[in-house]
């Protein structure tokens, strides 16, 4: 994989310098005019060989075979469909794009193209995410509640508090806490359970973003919860309850940490099969399904994906949040 970043910004300078020990190659960075300076000293340090100021000059490199997207949430969808329209693979940062309708849009021209589209939201390719799903859910039998908490107070906040307005918290920017912090709690309780049968977001909101909330989710035989908060700091921790036993974890839901499994009869076991990095499990993945041509495999996972923009941009909506790819598309 020969990947050419998008972006200069903070999740690049905490997964660009592992790359190279999972087997990927760092051929070139893009910014914008007003970062050239830090462009140019971030491909210096992750290797890469060139550096634009345009992305779609990346884009048209021949040395890049893979994209990846990592700018502030409402420049996804350009980015990602000018990409897999060059015949590039794409890794985007999560959210997907703005809109479900956007990451419909570009799920269906990644098919087309037979292209490789992943969104980078680490929770389902944790190790410890598989062992829940794969081995510790059944044993607690019927699931009857669900909660699921990643809250954690956001420096940005404070510059929001005090009236400015930076993208974290800017519904321009299809901001807020719920395609943040939300997108984690939806992901796990979605890659566990599915669809849910009908959901709603109640939300604590700001000149006209949210800054934390509480979704319900409505699974007919079972009730699942999810708490995302940006203004405020709790303990983090996801916890599944059955009639067997439950499930703890007291992690925030995108590391998926160590995990206890309680069951009626007093058994207590611990697992933990965390990796050192928490990015290593989902880069390494997309390394294996482009080796191996296993696109069956990645657009399973674009599934879940599309289903978690389904969920999150109706409630978010129904909350009365309001995004100006909304009213484009």
């Amino acid at each position: 994989m020969n990947l050419g970043i998008v972006g200069t910004g903070g999740i690049v300078h905490g997964i660009g310098p592992h790359l190279s020990s999972w087997g990927i190659s760092v051929s070139a960075i893009a910014g914008t005019p007003r970062s050239h300076a830090k462009t140019v000293e971030l491909a210096k340090a992750l290797g890469a060989s060139a550096c634009y100021d345009d992305y779609r000059l990346l884009i048209e490199d021949p040395q890049v075979d893979t994209v990846y997207v990592a700018v502030p949430n409402s420049l996804h969808y350009d980015v990602a469909r000018t990409a897999l329209m060059a015949g590039k693979d794409v890794i985007c940062e999560k959210p997907l794009t703005s809109t479900e309708i956007e990451a419909t849009e570009l799920a269906e021209l990644a098919r087309s193209q037979q292209r490789y589209l992943w969104e980078a939201v680490v929770t389902t390719r944790q190790p410890n995410f598989r062992l829940i799903r794969d081995e510790l859910l059944p044993r607690i039998g019927a699931v009857k509640v669900a909660t699921v908490n990643y809250s954690q107070y956001s420096s940005r906040y404070d510059a929001f508090r005090a009236g400015t307005v930076l993208p974290a918290f800017d519904p321009t920017k299809s901001g807020g806490a719920i395609m943040d912090l939300g997108l984690y709690t939806l992901t796990f309780t979605i890659g566990l359970f599915g669809e849910p049968l009908a959901a709603a977001y109640h939300a604590n909101i700001e000149r006209g973003i949210d800054t934390s909330g509480v979704i319900t989710l409505d699974y007919g035989d079972f009730k699942a919860i999810n708490i995302c908060a940006k203004d405020c700091d709790a303990l983090c921790f996801s916890q599944i309850q059955g009639v067997d036993g439950y499930l703890v974890s007291m992690t925030k839901p995108n590391s998926c940490g160590a995990i206890t499994l309680h069951l009626n009869d007093g058994t207590e076991e611990h697992y933990d099969r965390s990796l050192p990095v928490m990015w290593e499990g989902e880069f390494r993945e997309f390394l294996r399904q482009q080796q191996d041509g296993d696109l069956a495999e990645c657009y399973r996972q674009l599934e879940t994906s599309l289903t978690v923009s389904r969920v999150q941009n109706a409630v978010r909506r129904g909350a009365g949040i309001v995004f100006p790819a909304d009213d484009l598309r």
